[in-house]
């Protein structure tokens, strides 16, 4: 019996998914123990970098510090483990090219292939905020997971809690980040963090 959902019918076997993943108008990578094993052009563009520079190496190439990339697999593993797919907002860092070592906002979003094995293999797709968000006080790597989070509208006690850290040493974060950005308040600190 035929599937009465079209959108559930077989794609037509004509269409290039090669060409499809390599146009996509996101920067798009497959990985294999948080390494990337392929990725498309939009990707390099937006790191400043070639597919060679990419291929075979870790996320961790993509992130301003070791720490954060750590503390990110963390966090995410269980994540992925439940729903299957995790997003966020996190400041990543340029590889090359003439914004090399810059850093900027990029939304990152995920899928495991198996959910068991969060990090076993996946496909990661990353947006360059920075036409809407810059980066522009000089945050610890602490400050901008601090930061990536309260733009999700997460208090401190939730912050606490996804950073494995007390929901007072969130408030001093807080407080640094309100100073540097001359906020007045956190609703202030928000706007101005979207703002950038």
């Amino acid at each position: 019996m035929a599937n009465p959902n079209p959108a559930l019918q077989p794609v037509a076997p004509d269409i290039d998914y090669r060409l499809a993943f390599e146009l996509a108008p996101l920067g798009m990578a497959l990985s294999r123990r948080r390494v990337m094993v392929d990725c498309n052009q939009a990707l390099c563009d937006m790191f400043g970098a070639t597919r060679n520079q990419l291929l075979g190496q870790s996320f961790q190439l993509l992130y301003p510090s070791a720490a954060e990339y750590e503390r990110t697999g963390a966090r995410i593993a269980p994540i992925i483990g439940r729903n299957g797919t995790y997003a966020d907002d996190r400041v990543m860092k340029r590889v090359d090219g003439r914004f090399k070592g810059e850093t900027f906002w990029c939304h990152v979003t995920g899928r495991a292939l198996e959910r068991s094995a969060p990090h076993e293999a996946g496909i990661w797709s990353f947006e360059d905020l920075s036409s809407r968000r810059a980066v522009r006080a000089e945050l610890t790597p602490r400050e901008r997971e601090v930061a990536a989070l309260l733009m999700d509208g997460l208090t401190s006690k939730q912050i606490g809690k996804a950073l494995a850290i007390s929901h007072r040493t969130v408030e001093i974060h807080r407080a640094r980040l309100m100073r540097k950005y001359q906020a007045s308040s956190s609703v202030d600190l928000v706007h101005k963090l979207i703002a950038g």
